[in-house]
């Protein structure tokens, strides 16, 4: 394991020099420096140390590093399809995120699941066609192009009632879809 990288890492996330995390660890700026670089390797007790002013323990660094996935491909996207109605799930197992972003398309006359009142919030943009809102008692229609944000108090749902198919992406937060 190079340690001299993710040391470097942690100090710039700190906004710390090579000096200042010197100072703070009773080092020398040149060591640092080599220490990044993979050039030396501390002792066991001087990494502690390093550490210690990084805010992070031996058994932190030295963790398996869990690699967050950034991208998704469309394979990895899943999709359910109904009737008049297609649901695509853009970010694999979302529901353990803080948001959940969906592409939903609707052909002429269909309409989303009702949704029921939440702690959350919810965002749309309509990418294609033309949607209504329907939110309680209050309509809003949306074109292509324009966006919505609610925070929903009352039961709430997409219907297109245009005359072509609509594709809307709709991110809600905490995960309900």
């Amino acid at each position: 394991m190079e340690i001299g990288e993710k040391l470097k890492e942690m100090r710039i996330q700190l906004n710390l020099t090579q000096e200042e995390l010197a100072d703070r660890c009773e080092l020398s700026k040149g060591f640092i420096s080599q220490l990044e670089r993979d050039l030396a390797s501390p002792s066991i007790a001087t990494l502690k140390d390093l550490l210690e002013c990084l805010g992070s323990s031996l058994k932190e660094f030295f963790a398996d590093e869990h690699t967050e996935r950034v991208v998704y491909a469309p394979q990895d996207m899943f999709e359910k399809e109904e009737e008049s109605r297609k649901i695509t799930w853009l970010v694999p197992d979302a529901q353990k995120n803080s948001m959940e972003p969906i592409l939903l398309e609707l052909a002429p006359g269909a309409k989303s699941n009702e949704m029921p009142p939440s702690e959350g919030e919810e965002f749309g943009y309509v990418l294609k066609g033309q949607i209504t809102l329907v939110a309680g008692k209050r309509t809003y229609h949306v074109k292509k192009g324009f966006s919505f944000c609610l925070h929903p108090a009352t039961t709430h749902y997409l219907e297109n009632t245009g005359a072509k198919p609509a594709s809307v992406l709709w991110v809600s937060t905490p995960p309900s879809f």
